[in-house]
């Protein structure tokens, strides 16, 4: 049984996260499709993750990744086989496609094809304006004071 939420009340009290809300539904929706083949989505360090799929019989030239916009797409066709002299055949070959919502400044590092595992390297690289930086305080060496501490003007009493 799946659970649908309604995020309308976040709209009400938030601004700017649209993106997330939509992340989120998308995600509810994309629970429907088939998980094959089976992933691994690992955290390798602060900012790098791998992401495995198990793409057995599967060879490079039936793979295909592509990154556009924050979204990764990995797809599998495989080519047609003869069937024949098969008396069980286990091994799905069927195609697929997996997407992954990335956040931003995610990138893909790299792909590699071993032991019918696709690997795929990301990592986080925030750009250099938007990293946190130290702001030096800016001093002029002269200290101003008054001895006495200021009034408001008012009219005097006669």
């Amino acid at each position: 049984m799946a659970t649908s939420y309604d995020y309308a009340p976040l709209y009400r009290s938030s601004v700017g996260f649209d993106r997330i809300f939509n992340l989120l539904e998308n995600a509810q929706r994309a629970r429907a499709i088939s998980d094959w083949p089976p992933y691994d989505i690992v955290k390798t360090g602060d900012d790098s993750y791998r992401i495995s799929v198990a793409v057995a019989g599967f060879e490079q030239g039936d793979l295909d990744i592509t990154f556009q916009s924050n979204l990764l797409i990995v797809t599998g066709k495989k080519q047609e086989t003869a069937t024949d002299g098969y008396l069980h055949r286990g091994i799905a070959g069927r195609p697929f496609e997996h997407r992954f919502e990335l956040a931003d400044h995610v990138r893909v590092n790299g792909a590699d094809l071993k032991n019918g595992l696709l690997s795929i390297d990301l990592v986080r690289e925030i750009p250099e304006a938007l990293k946190p930086r130290k702001i030096d305080i800016q001093t002029d060496g002269v200290l101003v004071s008054s001895a006495e501490p200021a009034r408001i003007e008012a009219q005097k009493a006669a």
